[in-house]
């Protein structure tokens, strides 16, 4: 019988998967969309949710380390498509999404250095261990704020975009305030998008927000900040 934690019969599961799965010609087109040169094999998201129920299925990690081995045997491959499944497979098992699994979740920030990878990370796994543990998981990211590396620094702002009366406030405005002056573009749309959404719980606090800070938040962060709620 095979061994329900085997990461090789794993990446077999997945690469096999994804090249039947595989629409050669979608590829070129997938890679201009999201900027890159990384092979793909023009398989749309959609179209892996039988490969994703089948890794749960198959796959079944007897402890911490097995999962990170499995997460990370798929994340270093080198195809997008099978990076974007070692996420899945990691938000999969949300028993292993802990503070621990913070240093992993850094390592796939620093490593995926774009939009759909990050954003991933940041809602499926550290939005998790958010939920989860608060307080203390919000105490590791305030380091995060400050990194020098924009994708680290763009996480702490969109994981709480799911908490709604859960989220904390005084911390997300204190991170907009900190994060407002940066001129990239990717922390000047999250600081818009975290506002927006925590703006459908507590639209007043946000105007408010927006109103006393309006000098050092760029245009494009009072606008999406804003957009809902005065109808920009």
């Amino acid at each position: 019988m095979a061994d329900p934690a085997d990461v090789g019969a794993l990446v077999r599961l997945v690469q096999v998967g994804l090249a039947e799965l595989a629409v050669p010609e979608d590829a070129p087109v997938m890679q201009a969309y999201l900027k890159t040169d990384m092979p793909m094999y023009g398989v749309k998201k959609g179209a892996s949710k039988e490969l994703e129920r089948a890794m749960k299925r198959q796959f079944r990690p007897r402890d911490r380390a097995t999962w990170e081995a499995g997460v990370l045997a798929l994340w270093t491959l080198p195809h997008r498509e099978e990076k974007a499944l070692a996420l899945r497979l990691a938000a999969q098992h949300k028993r292993f999404l802990t503070l621990d699994a913070l240093p992993l979740c850094e390592r796939l920030v620093r490593e995926g250095q774009w939009w759909d990878l990050v954003d991933e990370v940041a809602d499926k796994l550290v939005g998790r261990i958010v939920i989860a543990d608060p307080e203390p998981a919000l105490d590791a990211l305030e380091r995060w704020v400050t990194d020098e590396d924009v994708w680290v620094r763009r996480v702490p702002l969109i994981c709480q975009l799911k908490r709604k009366q859960d989220t904390d406030a005084e911390r997300l405005f204190r991170w907009c305030e900190a994060l407002a002056g940066d001129d990239s573009f990717w922390i000047r749309k999250a600081i818009g998008w975290a506002l927006r959404e925590y703006g459908k719980t507590d639209g007043d606090a946000v105007v408010a927000f927006v109103e006393a800070h309006a000098g050092e938040l760029s245009g494009l962060s009072r606008r999406e900040g804003l957009r809902r709620l005065r109808g920009e």
